[in-house]
């Protein structure tokens, strides 16, 4: 699983900086493929220090935070979705 092509909305395209765009790819891709979902959810929060990253999925539960220091943070939802042909981010209004 997300080992296919992976795309982006336009959504993500124009909202989300590109490093925060490879950040999320690779945290999914830390996830063993036999232990992946099809739909992965990212909360991302601007704080004060930057940018937090809250990342889950629902089968099998998963979850995992982090802060990266940064000064273009943005507050947004985000869904990974993998239909085994592709995998798409999309902000959660593209929805």
């Amino acid at each position: 699983m997300f080992q296919n092509p992976k795309y982006l909305t336009r959504g993500v395209q124009h909202g989300l900086p590109a490093w925060l765009v490879i950040l999320l790819w690779s945290l999914i891709d830390r996830i063993p493929d036999e232990q992946r979902d099809y739909l992965q959810v990212f909360q991302l929060t601007r704080t004060t220090a930057g940018q937090h990253i809250a990342h889950s999925q629902e089968q099998p539960p998963y979850s995992y935070e982090m802060d990266v220091p940064c000064g273009n943070a943005v507050s947004a939802k985000i869904y990974v979705i993998d239909d085994q042909t592709h995998s798409t981010m999309l902000l959660a209004e593209e929805y």
